[in-house]
C-alpha cells in the first residue's frame, strides 16, 4: 500500500499533513508508479479539507526546488507575475495576458508562468502562443525574451516535467468540477521567482489564504483578489464589473477591503463584457482591443489590473496615478507593436 493512501485517510479524518509528510506526498503524485485512482483520491481529500496555509507553503517549497531553472535571477528582484487560480468557469477573456503585453510595454518586467486552458476554454498559453510566443523555446531564449521584449512566458509542462504524471488526473478531477491543489500551485511554482505578484483567486475564501501562503514564501510584494458577481458567483480576477475582495501580502500587507470601479475613477460595467471563448474568439477580442473596438469594461478591467501592477512594483505611488496610463499604452498603440515584436523575435 502507497503512503498516499494513509494519507489520504488521514486528510479523510480532518487532520493536517505534518511538514514531514510533504516530500513523500509530492513524490506519490508526480511518480508514474502511483495509480491515477490514489492521486484522486488524495487532491480530493485535501481540497475537501481545505489545505492550510502552511501546506500550500510546503508543497510549493518542494515544486520549486524540483523546477527546471530558467536562469533568470537577475530580472527576478523587479519582476511580477500577473495570474490566476482558474477554476471559476465564468469564461471570461484572458484579462492577465493583456495586462503582461501592457506592463511589459510600461518597462516592467513580467514573468508569466502557466498552462494550456484545464478549467477554460482558453488558457494564457494558448492565447500567446498564438500571439507569437514560443512555449517551447530554451531558456536562453527565454532570457532573451525577458532582456528584449520585456516579459517571459513559462510553460509550464517544460519547467515541472513531473507534472506530466499528474497531468490526466487534474483533466479528470477538473471535468467533475472538482478544483485540487494543483490550481493554486501554478502562481506559486512561477521558475522565476519574481519579487512581486497580482494574483486573482478563485474561490472566494481562498484570498486570505493565499495571500498568507505569498507572506509566508516570502514574496516581496503583491495583492490578491477576487470578482464577487451579483448572482452569488465569482471570478479569478480583478475586474471593473465587480465587487472585489482583496489581500496584499509582503509590503502590502496592511491593504485589505472590497474595491470597486469608481474608487479608480472607472464606470462599473457589465460581466459580458469581459467574456472570452475559445481561442478563435479571443484572439478576435485582442484585435478590438488594439484597434479601439473592444467593449469598454474589457478596456477599463485590463487598465485597472496593469495599474495594480505599476502600483505593485513601485513604478506609481497609487493605483489611480496608472490607469490612464496603462489605457494609452493598451490601445495607443504600445501593446500592438509589442505582439508585433513578439512574432518577430520568435521568428529569427
Amino acid at each position: 500500500m502507497s503512503a498516499l493512501v494513509e494519507l489520504t485517510r488521514q486528510l479523510a479524518e480532518g487532520q493536517d499533513l505534518t511538514e514531514a509528510q510533504i516530500a513523500p506526498a509530492a513524490d506519490a503524485l508526480t511518480s508514474p508508479e502511483i495509480a491515477d485512482p490514489q492521486k484522486a483520491a488524495f487532491l480530493s481529500a485535501f481540497s475537501d479539507k481545505g489545505e492550510t496555509a502552511g501546506e500550500i507553503a510546503a508543497f510549493a517549497r518542494v515544486f520549486r526546488e524540483r523546477a527546471v531553472d530558467p536562469g533568470v535571477g537577475q530580472w527576478s528582484a523587479d519582476a511580477i507575475d500577473v495570474v490566476g487560480t482558474g477554476g471559476d468557469r465564468t469564461d471570461g477573456f484572458n484579462i492577465s495576458s493583456l495586462v503582461t503585453l501592457t506592463l511589459a510595454s510600461a518597462g516592467v518586467k513580467v514573468m508569466k508562468h502557466g498552462n494550456r486552458g484545464f478549467t477554460s476554454k482558453c488558457g494564457s498559453a494558448d492565447l500567446l502562443a498564438a500571439l507569437g510566443f514560443d512555449l517551447e523555446a530554451r531558456p536562453e531564449k527565454i532570457r532573451g525574451a525577458l532582456d528584449q521584449l520585456g516579459y517571459a512566458f513559462f510553460f509550464a509542462p517544460a519547467y515541472h516535467p513531473s507534472f506530466k504524471h499528474i497531468g490526466p488526473v487534474r483533466k479528470q478531477l477538473a471535468a467533475q468540477g472538482r478544483r485540487t491543489i494543483f490550481n493554486i500551485f501554478g502562481p506559486l511554482l512561477n521558475p522565476g521567482r519574481p519579487a512581486f505578484m497580482l494574483f486573482g483567486v478563485f474561490p472566494e475564501p481562498m484570498v486570505e489564504k493565499l495571500a498568507d501562503v505569498f507572506q509566508l514564501l516570502g514574496t516581496s510584494a503583491g495583492l490578491a483578489g477576487h470578482g464577487i458577481l451579483n448572482d452569488g458567483r465569482g471570478i479569478d480576477e480583478i475586474t471593473t464589473a465587480t465587487v472585489n475582495h482583496v489581500r496584499g501580502f509582503g509590503r502590502l500587507r496592511s491593504t485589505a477591503g472590497e474595491w470597486r470601479a469608481a474608487d479608480f475613477g472607472l464606470k462599473q460595467s457589465a460581466f459580458s463584457d469581459l467574456q472570452g471563448g475559445d481561442l478563435a474568439m479571443n484572439m478576435g477580442i485582442v484585435d478590438a482591443l488594439i484597434e479601439g473596438r473592444a467593449p469598454q469594461g474589457l478596456v477599463d478591467t485590463i487598465s485597472l489590473n496593469a495599474a495594480l501592477g505599476l502600483w505593485i512594483t513601485g513604478r506609481t505611488g497609487s493605483v489611480a496615478e496608472g490607469v490612464e496610463q496603462a489605457r494609452e499604452l493598451l490601445v495607443g498603440g504600445a501593446v500592438k507593436a509589442k505582439i508585433a515584436a513578439t512574432r518577430e523575435f520568435f521568428q529569427k
